[in-house]
């Protein structure tokens, strides 16, 4: 499961490298420390649109027929083995899919007693996209509606095996149109792009308890930590 993550690179970066257009009002300022509920910035690809889009999401998906957007809360993540037949996804997953950008993300290896905070990154340290999916809810009395997103995970490769038993979808580069295209209806050729990612294109570093307070936003949160084993 992915609950915490980074997004640290600018945002004209950002666009530059994931081919999209962004008006004011994004998350623009270095972010260490997501968690859920938080926004987070998204790339769609509009229908009949010459370019992608960034957007900012909700984290939680809150499908459109939920009275109760708390709902959100429990949809940060879908398993990418059954979102094509989840009521809470699967339309979503035939019609609006997004990249979420990020520079890595944080899982915790359970220890008796204690939990180990582990950073995973790109060995080139650059930014990647996870494949998401995005959903528009507006309840009553709103004047606009809240976009609200999920991000899709996997089995573990070798590398995140150890730590959890599931990881993020990260995309390969030249599967980017083929998730955005919202008229690719092809459920298989989509669901075949939902696996792990090759072991060697990401690392981890073990990182301080100082990621585990979700107020705590700053660079300290991806500072590489000495493990246990290794102050002895």
């Amino acid at each position: 499961m992915c609950g915490r993550f980074t997004q640290h690179a600018p945002l004209n970066i950002l666009a530059e490298q994931f081919l999209f257009t962004f008006q004011e009002g994004l998350p623009s300022r270095p972010r260490y420390n997501i968690a859920p509920t938080q926004p987070i910035l998204a790339v769609r690809q509009p229908a009949h649109a010459a370019s992608r889009q960034g957007i900012q999401l909700h984290w939680g998906l809150i499908p459109s027929w939920a009275r109760d957007p708390d709902m959100g809360h429990r949809m940060i993540n879908a398993r990418s083995e059954t979102v094509h037949e989840k009521p809470s996804f699967r339309s979503a997953f035939r019609q609006r899919r997004c990249l979420v950008l990020a520079d890595g993300y944080y899982e915790w290896e359970k220890k008796a007693g204690d939990r180990q905070a582990w950073y995973f990154h790109r060995q080139d340290k650059q930014p990647f996209a996870v494949a998401g999916l995005w959903e528009s809810w507006q309840g009553v009395g709103q004047d606009q509606p809240l976009l609200s997103g999920t991000i899709l995970t996997t089995v573990p490769n070798e590398l995140s095996r150890p730590i959890h038993d599931r990881m993020p979808v990260i995309l390969a580069e030249e599967d980017y149109q083929s998730w955005l295209d919202p008229d690719n209806q092809d459920q298989d050729s989509l669901r075949a792009l939902l696996a792990p990612c090759p072991d060697k294109l990401f690392a981890r570093i073990p990182v301080s308890s100082h990621v585990n307070n979700p107020r705590h936003d700053d660079e300290r949160c991806i500072i590489e930590a000495p493990t246990e084993q290794e102050l002895f």
